[in-house]
């Protein structure tokens, strides 16, 4: 197993202070029963909102891509987009945001983009990835805008099956040539708690969990 790099023990350490990553016995929408659970909502309750946005852009600036903005999916995607937008402006590097409402709004300036519509190169911007359902909603959403939706980053990549028997991440790279990105992985949280004493109770299961629907 691959040791963890700072910004990845500290995106850990953040989700488990925030109650946002748990683990115990948790049944997901697919049905599986998972011995952990990641919800980003929970990292607003006084979280390092600073430090969590440095985990993105550490993960950003060590794969080197490039892109022209960045785009948020309702409704995690919203926050994290904006304090990553936040990190860049501080680096003297601005950037176009926009995000999607998830009903059209029919008055005012209307439609279900705010902000300018993404162009060019565009990073979304989410928390975590499962079956990669909502990441295909946001690239269909870029394409209707003639943006190019090269990149995608994720807080947690859950490296579970898609469609068939590849890994959501892969058949989002097959099916769009897009730069799939995450700051920790199951593979990651398997390899934290092998090295963690804290949390060595939950090594096996975690390994269990990706021998039966990992790809």
């Amino acid at each position: 197993m691959s040791e963890l790099k700072g910004f990845q023990i500290t995106f850990i350490d953040l989700a488990l202070e925030s109650n946002a990553l748990e683990f115990g016995e948790f049944t997901l929408k697919s049905g599986r029963v998972s011995p952990y659970f990641f919800n980003a909502a929970k990292m607003l309750t006084g979280c390092n909102l600073y430090k969590l946005a440095t985990c993105y852009v550490d993960k950003i600036e060590q794969s080197k891509v490039e892109f022209d903005c960045l785009y948020g999916p309702a409704y995690k995607g919203i926050f994290l987009g904006s304090i990553v937008a936040m990190i860049y402006s501080q680096k003297g590097t601005p950037l176009s945001l926009s995000f999607n409402r998830k009903e059209i709004k029919d008055h005012g300036e209307g439609g279900n983009i705010i902000g300018a519509d993404p162009f060019g190169n565009v990073m979304i911007i989410d928390d975590v990835l499962s079956a990669g359902t909502a990441a295909r909603e946001s690239i269909k959403i870029i394409e209707n805008l003639n943006g190019i939706p090269k990149n995608f980053i994720v807080g947690l990549d859950r490296q579970e099956k898609g469609n068939g028997d590849l890994s959501a991440k892969a058949e989002l790279e097959k099916d769009f040539d897009i730069n799939v990105l995450s700051i920790v992985n199951l593979d990651s949280l398997i390899e934290f708690s092998h090295s963690n004493k804290n949390f060595n109770s939950h090594f096996s299961e975690l390994e269990e969990y990706k021998n039966n629907w990992g790809a």
